[in-house]
């Protein structure tokens, strides 16, 4: 049996735009472009990201004074 290891990289851009219109056209021109392995590699680099590097959720209840 063989095991294949795929190491995914994020690759850091910017782009500015002059509109949210002009953006999400763009986006959509993006993704359009990806083969279904570059999205399916996408999509489980999302699922893999190592929850100990995420936020933790913190809540806490204040008592007010009464008025």
């Amino acid at each position: 049996m063989r095991c294949q290891v795929y190491t995914l990289g994020v690759e850091g851009s910017a782009k500015r735009f002059q509109s949210f219109a002009e953006a999400e056209k763009a986006d959509r021109q993006f993704y359009q472009k990806l083969t279904g392995n570059e999205k399916l590699r996408m999509l489980l680099q999302l699922l893999n990201h190592a929850p100990e590097q995420r936020l933790e959720r913190v809540s806490r209840i204040t008592k007010l004074p009464r008025r």
